[in-house]
């Protein structure tokens, strides 16, 4: 018998154990059938751990009390090739366990036939099936009164729902499968409870887009109708408000996800592939009402943590961002911007000074960028601030880092707990359990009063969002946890030895660092940033755009771009091309080569606005490129304000001098008041003609010509006039004299009469003489306010 329970033992080789088997069974040998069925019952002799799965669906109240009835629920399935007969479903309880890495360890492996199961309850909380048929599933629930659960002093213990029967191949009893879980048990109100805070996050992807309506509403405009789905009853933020709301948590929010969801409730509008926008359903606008008044209030009364406007990836912001000027100053505004969201949405002023870095890893960097916008409470998780001082027991969250900063470290074990697919209902239980139970055994680790912080992941699935209410809602129940605020956890008596010292940025997690945003996301952002800021200046009505473009600069460093690189790409740049578009409404027309004709002229330059709003605060510049050849209000340049309605174009006109004769480019260029350059110039060239120094010659030739021939005239009048007085005689002369200083225009006329007069051959009426109205000549001053032509 000893030889044969070796050969049957873990030492004998698969070959030699089915050989034995086969012997026996042939030969008929009761003795030899009777060994083969004690031995089997040793480990090495259990089936494999899929031949029969076990799923634990329910396991009801999740932490019994000695008045309680534990109902245990599944399903069990037959994954091999045999049936099972005799089967039967038996509930076990393992030994205590005494540490949180005990606890651990059997959550890795809830389906190990090796681990330690314990003891069966008895048949009497069995359920048998007479035979389980390959690929059948058959449910199973057992109930039985905690008391007869034989559980000794308080704490979690280990506890298993299995599956014994026989095969052919193998026809003796044995455990063909196991589901092992905890079972926490605190018969009564413990001494010293735990103050545990959970974190409950309202946290959704970008939806919003820059763009809005030409109204006056300016109707925003969405990326996808996805939000609905997610507001929608059943949907994750719909059951994320409704568990919530029976919970005593802390609301850590987003307020782009309600500023979303109130432009959803108010109108909206929806981008679709081809560039155009469609009216979102008034369908979806109830849904989005019904889901605020329902947050209001769920929230009424409770602590409200308000996260930065659009939820900044502070982490990106720390490793990339810093080294593009001018990043950190959009944390400041979504900081600024995040309490008056809240308040303004949901009537209740929240609580703005924490920071929550992506998975609670931090760095000296990424605390400093977190309390940069002036969070002084950084909510770190502890797998990343680990304990170096060997503490046998989990300290307070809280952390003095230095510099009047609190570091408030989550747990790290309960708040992964509802990460993954929790789909399943036996999942879900056993994540629930498991959070229990790193719960209790966390509080009985020391007989003293600690404060215990849980920070979820950021979007849980509405799986996941189930399975934490539930375990929320039995810790709240259970006898060893009391809820407290999230601020009440920063402010509470940190422990003395806990660790505060912060990990270097060399130990930030790989993983985490490859899905940071790029440098090239934050000069892109900066990019938009100082386009906006031309922008701006220029118009009467700055809110219209700089509101919508600010929280979409907001929006393009979001937390919620991890694992999505192209969309965050795409994002912002349809939000630095709409913004080009929209500066591209204010602009000068196109001018084609204008004449000039002559030595002065008036151009026109038409600035065009087609925006809705009246902009100004803007200057148009016109600058001749060649100087010496034409000239701008008698220089190489000249600029004039410019003030256009909405919808409207205005001609500004500038005189121009020309000087030779040819063409001449000139550049017409918008510039905001301090100076910059608005929008794309426009040059034109200028054709010059009939001026040049030929002309200009013929011209002073002309002018001097007529100069001459009055000159001449003048002169031949006075020697007719000397030669008459001399024929005439003195006395005659006298008299002449006489009437000339009497009435000069006599002469003039008698002279231009007489024929053969040399005045005459050149009297006004001759081409050539000067022009009619010049005044014949006198001595005498000229009166006052009289025309003289030189």
């Amino acid at each position: 018998m000893a030889d044969a329970a070796e050969i049957q033992g873990p030492s004998a080789s698969p070959a030699r154990r089915r050989l034995r088997r086969a012997g026996a069974l042939l030969a008929g040998a009761p003795l030899l059938a009777g060994l083969l069925q004690l031995t089997a019952t040793e480990p090495a002799q259990a089936a494999p751990a899929d031949s029969v799965s076990v799923a634990l669906d329910s396991l009801t109240p999740s932490a019994p009390t000695e008045d309680d009835t534990l109902t245990v629920s599944g399903t069990v399935i037959n994954n091999g090739r045999q049936t099972v007969t005799g089967a039967h479903v038996g509930l076990r309880v393992g030994p205590l366990l005494n540490t949180r890495s005990a606890v651990d360890g059997i959550a890795q492996h809830p389906d190990d036939l090796r681990g330690g199961t314990g003891e069966e309850l008895g048949e009497k909380y069995t359920e048998k099936f007479s035979k389980l048929v390959p690929g059948v599933a058959e449910h199973f629930s057992i109930s039985v009164p905690a008391d007869e659960l034989n559980l000794g002093k308080d704490g979690v213990y280990s506890f298993g729902v299995s599956l014994s029967g026989k095969t052919s191949a193998q026809p003796w009893d044995q455990m063909l499968g196991i589901e092992r879980t905890f079972l926490p048990w605190q018969s009564s109100e413990a001494d010293t409870k735990s103050r545990t805070t959970v974190m409950w996050p309202l946290i959704s992807s970008v939806h919003m887009t820059a763009r809005t309506g030409a109204g006056a509403r300016q109707t925003p405009v969405f990326q996808d109708d996805e939000l609905a789905k997610e507001i929608a009853p059943g949907g994750r933020l719909a059951q994320m408000m409704d568990l919530g709301r029976d919970l005593d948590v802390s609301w850590v929010i987003d307020p782009d996800l309600l500023a979303a969801v109130d432009a959803m409730a108010n109108g909206y509008r929806v981008q679709q592939s081809d560039g155009s926008t469609k009216a979102g359903s008034r369908e979806n606008q109830d849904l989005a009402k019904q889901w605020l008044a329902g947050l209001q209030q769920a929230v009424a009364g409770k602590e409200v943590v308000a996260l930065p406007f659009a939820d900044p990836d502070l982490a990106s912001l720390a490793h990339t961002g810093t080294s593009v000027t001018g990043s950190l100053s959009h944390l400041k505004d979504a900081t600024d911007v995040a309490a008056l969201t809240v308040k303004t949405v949901l009537h209740v002023t929240p609580t703005t000074d924490f920071a929550w870095p992506v998975e609670g890893a931090v760095d000296p960097s990424i605390i400093k960028v977190a309390t940069s916008a002036g969070a002084d409470r950084v909510i770190a998780r502890s797998d990343s601030l680990r304990e170096s001082s060997g503490l046998s027991y989990t300290p307070s969250a809280a952390r003095p880092i230095g510099g009047g900063t609190t570091a408030v470290v989550a747990d790290a074990r309960m708040s992964t707990a509802f990460e993954g697919d929790l789909t399943k209902a036996d999942t879900s239980t056993l994540a629930v359990q498991q959070f229990l139970a790193q719960s209790l055994e966390a509080n009985v680790q020391k007989d003293e009063q600690r404060t215990v912080v849980v920070a979820p992941q950021r979007m849980p699935t509405a799986s996941q969002a189930q399975a934490m209410a539930t375990a929320v809602k039995a810790l709240q129940d259970g006898n060893w946890s009391q809820p407290e605020t999230l601020t009440a956890a920063a402010k509470a008596k940190p422990d003395p030895d806990a660790t505060t010292r912060i990990p270097s940025t060399s130990a930030y997690p790989s993983s985490l660092r490859k899905q940071e945003l790029p440098r090239s996301a934050f000069e892109q952002i900066a990019d938009t940033q100082d386009k906006l800021d031309n922008f701006e200046v220029i118009l009467t009505d700055q809110s219209r755009v700089v509101t919508p473009f600010g929280r979409a600069i907001n929006r393009g460093m979001s937390t919620s771009w991890r694992g999505q690189a192209a969309k965050a790409d795409g994002f912002r740049a349809d939000v630095l091309s709409y913004l080009d578009n929209l500066g591209g409404q204010v602009k000068l027309i196109d001018k084609s080569e204008t004449k000039l004709s002559g030595r002065s002229a008036t151009i026109p330059v038409t600035v065009q606005n087609n925006l809705v709003q009246p902009v100004g605060h803007l200057y148009l510049r016109l600058s001749s490129t060649q100087p010496t050849r034409l000239k701008i209000a008698g220089k190489a340049y000249d600029e004039q304000p410019v003030e256009v309605s909405g919808g409207h174009s205005q001609s500004v006109k500038f005189t121009t001098s020309a000087n030779a004769n040819g063409r001449a480019t000139v550049l017409a260029q918008l510039y905001t008041e301090d100076g910059q350059e608005y929008g794309d110039p426009v040059s034109f060239d200028v054709k010059v003609t009939e001026v040049t120094p030929t002309v200009m010659l013929v011209i002073g030739g002309g002018v001097l010509l007529l100069v001459l021939a009055g000159f001449r005239m003048y002169t031949q009048r006075k020697r007719a006039a000397a030669r008459q007085a001399e024929e005439e005689g003195p006395d005659e002369a006298e008299a002449d004299s006489g009437d000339d200083s009497g009435n000069p225009d006599d002469a003039g006329d008698r002279l231009s009469e007489e024929p053969g007069s040399p005045a005459g051959a050149a009297g006004p009426d001759q081409p050539g003489d000067p022009a009619p109205d010049t005044a014949p000549e006198s001595a005498d001053p000229s009166g006052t306010g009289e025309r003289v032509d030189r």
